[in-house]
């Protein structure tokens, strides 16, 4: 690390502690030359997967694009703010983990219908028509169906995790 005072080479760690939630590494640091003491973070760079389009062409990840899409579909919808980036952020996550640099832009529509699914039905499906390009009716009420399936098993399963509670407990 280059002192910032003069530029000297050479430059050793006084003090180093986490800081920004434990994001980062904050590093108190003093040069060997002019024994100027500095401060300087240390974060971890995680570059966004670029995207392949349908037409095989290659853009990069766009969190901005990502944002105004799924802000649209939660249009007049009772989704805090808070609920939606905190679903932008699982998704950057998972786009992240996967270790790719590149990713069809199909798979990340369909993350984002994931998370629109958790957050609100009519987002979901408002999503979907868009990004599916749906024709007419029959396709709105072909993707409710799967929709509808979709909460019934997840309802059966909680109401089957609860069984073993009630049959463990005895009667008074």
């Amino acid at each position: 690390m280059h002192c910032p005072f003069c530029a000297h080479e050479e430059t050793k760690v006084i003090d180093s502690r986490l800081a920004g939630e434990g994001r980062q590494i904050r590093r108190r640091r003093q040069c060997l030359a002019c024994n100027e003491r500095f401060t300087t973070f240390e974060t971890a760079e995680l570059v966004m997967p670029r995207l392949i389009k349908n037409d095989d062409s290659r853009q990069p990840f766009d969190e901005n694009k990502l944002r105004n899409s799924m802000v649209r579909a939660l249009e007049k919808r009772p989704v805090a703010s808070d609920q939606l980036e905190e679903a932008i952020g699982h998704l950057i996550h998972k786009l992240r983990t996967m270790g790719e640099r590149e990713v069809p832009s199909r798979l990340v529509g369909e993350l984002v219908m994931e998370e629109l699914r958790a957050l609100d039905e009519v987002a979901y499906v408002r999503f979907a028509s868009v990004y599916r390009r749906f024709q007419d009716i029959t396709e709105f009420e072909d993707e409710i169906k799967r929709l509808q399936k979709i909460s019934e098993a997840v309802a059966s399963r909680e109401q089957m995790s609860l069984l073993p509670e009630l049959l463990g407990k005895k009667r008074p």
